[in-house]
């Protein structure tokens, strides 16, 4: 993540400075960690196979998850194929680290393909795609405006490492 700057002084340190790149990292990292809370909240422990769901988003909006998803014991991972298609999905973290505090709603459809880890000795990949993702509100701490309208996204990830395109412009972040 492209986050630095900052000057020096006496107290505290100064947040650093976050650029464009830092802000798509982290409104993807929040995109990503609500990804993974609606999968478990909707479909972990739930029997394999096609999978249909919709939950609420914790500031308001709503969720459907559809497609399969299917255990590979052998492995320790689950193979998905899901379509999370996000409807106004308002979602906040406020964290420490400044990278990962957000307040976006998210609008629109993704698909995941790849494995999902369930045990510690698997890794997950995944690919996810999007034609006209959009993400909006505050991200980073204090949080910083962002919006990101209609944008096709292609995002591939390596155990915790996410990259890919936004907008069109390379992005990423370590999950």
């Amino acid at each position: 993540m492209a986050c630095g700057g900052g000057g020096g002084g006496g107290g505290a340190p100064p947040t650093p400075a976050c650029d464009a790149t830092c802000l798509d990292a982290v409104a993807l990292y929040g995109m990503r960690m609500t990804m993974k809370v609606v999968y478990n909240v909707t479909l972990q422990g739930q029997p394999v196979g096609a999978q249909d769901r919709n939950a609420p988003c914790p500031q308001g909006g709503s969720v459907h998850v559809h497609g399969t998803a299917t255990s590979n014991a052998d492995q320790g991972t689950t193979v998905v194929a899901l379509t999370y298609d996000f409807a106004q999905c308002h979602v906040t973290q406020v964290d420490s680290d400044p990278t990962h505090a957000f307040d976006l709603t998210l609008t629109g459809s993704i698909t995941e393909q790849g494995d999902l880890a369930v045990q510690p000795s698997s890794t997950t990949s995944l690919q996810l795609q999007s034609g006209a993702m959009t993400l909006g509100g505050q991200v980073y701490s204090p949080g910083i405006d962002y919006s990101a309208d209609a944008c096709a996204l292609t995002l591939g990830q390596d155990g915790n490492n996410l990259s890919g395109t936004l907008c069109g412009r390379p992005a990423g972040v370590t999950l």
